[in-house]
């Protein structure tokens, strides 16, 4: 039997969410639902979630010192990272010591929080299709990978950073400094190593969402929703729509490539699992332990969607990833650069029909960054990826 507490009182049951930008907003959402004190924690003041929890408070994740101080200060029962740029160690020490339960493990945010880790777990320990990779630590070991067998065209990451932040294509030699100069400006923690992988000819990539919640007997259960299908650019989410079209064979083998990834990664909650798919092969590429940029689509497709969902899961609660209608997201981007900007467009935008709009709140914008999200719904997923579009073209940031 679960029991939860009252917020702001002895019994309170106290989650703390370390990084509370678009996505941490809405778990913070789903769990004050809940009934759950929530403290909100990021590196600047009044990010999206700190407007909504109970607390919030403002330090540097990356910094070990802090981290602790602000957890043993705080004394949180479950500390939820949603972040890459984090303190890992901290949280195995904390988690190890009893002062902590960390979602969905410690080991879990160390490994995925950086791309290394997560990569080398997939290919080598589990065994699980990837694309062909290679980890370097200066321009010449780059070169040295590609001319050694990874090939043009590929993919440049750095091995923590988020949202595409450095991500770029190389497809050729003209373009491998201007890739690696990338990749050094978009690590979350300066620069540092970065993975080269050889390009896959895909057909579609996926998010698989997979979701570890306890069943009715007590034991952990894997549970997925239908595969989201999205676009990116510079490996940047800026659409998504779900259920995407997939050969029954391609559908179990992604699922069943997402529960080995899972299964070794353990404890509670919803992952974000992200897969090249061609005809029926899938490869794995990625997987982030709470919820998924892509996954904003769920807000108007599930009954539960994956903030509830995870909110569910990391406390104990039943979960289902039932379907409620197909349908899209559509990024809306700042526009500009400047502080406290205005929307123009939104009584234009939900016009549209079968339309939403989340404005995400954050006070600060750029021409790239991730302002607000559309979503849209319809029996037709093409109906609705373009209604979710017109909506979100439709949306005018400037400035105040």
């Amino acid at each position: 039997m679960t029991t939860l507490g009252t917020p702001l009182s002895p019994s309170a049951t106290k989650v703390m969410l370390l990084g509370s930008g678009e996505l941490g907003k809405e778990v913070l959402i789903a769990l004050q639902r809940l009934g759950v004190e929530t403290i909100a924690v990021d590196r600047y003041e009044n990010a999206p979630g700190q407007q909504v929890a109970h607390h919030a408070r403002t330090i540097t994740m990356s910094d070990p010192a802090q981290l602790k101080a602000l957890i043993e200060a705080e004394r949180p029962h479950l500390v939820v990272p949603e972040i890459e740029a984090i303190a890992t160690p901290v949280l195995q020490e904390l988690e190890a010591a009893g002062v902590v339960r960390v979602i969905p493990t410690a080991r879990a945010a160390r490994l995925t929080m950086d791309r290394e880790g997560i990569r080398r777990l997939a290919a080598e320990t589990l065994g699980l299709p990837t694309s062909p990779y290679q980890f370097c630590d200066s321009l010449e070991e780059l070169q040295a990978a590609i001319d050694a067998g990874i090939g043009y065209p590929c993919i440049v990451k750095p091995v923590m950073s988020s949202s595409g932040k450095g991500q770029s294509k190389i497809d050729g030699p003209a373009d491998v400094k201007k890739a690696w100069d990338y990749a050094m400006s978009g690590g979350r923690v300066g620069p540092g190593r970065i993975i080269v992988e050889g390009f896959i000819a895909f057909d579609y990539e996926i998010t698989q969402l997979t979701v570890r919640a306890v069943g009715a007997d007590g034991e952990i259960e894997t549970h997925f929703c239908d595969p989201i299908g999205h676009v990116q650019v510079s490996g940047d989410y800026v659409e998504s729509w779900q259920p995407h079209p997939m050969t029954p064979t391609a559908q179990a083998e992604s699922r069943r490539i997402a529960q080995a990834v899972t299964d070794d990664l353990g404890g509670q909650g919803l992952y974000g699992v992200e897969l090249f798919v061609k005809g029926d092969q899938v490869w794995f590429s990625e997987v982030s332990p709470r919820p998924h940029d892509t996954g904003m689509v769920t807000m108007i497709t599930q009954w539960q969607n994956e903030f509830e969902l995870h909110a569910r899961a990391i406390l104990g609660l039943p979960v289902s990833t039932a379907l409620k209608s197909p349908g899209a997201s559509a990024v809306i981007y700042g526009g500009v650069d400047a502080s406290g900007i205005a929307f123009d467009g939104v009584d234009e935008a939900l016009r549209v029909p079968q339309t939403e709009l989340r404005l995400f709140g954050k006070p600060e914008s750029f021409t790239k960054r991730r302002m607000g999200v559309a979503l849209a719904f319809d029996a037709d997923v093409e109906l609705a990826r373009a209604r979710a579009k017109q909506a979100a073209a439709l949306v005018k940031p400037r400035t105040a």
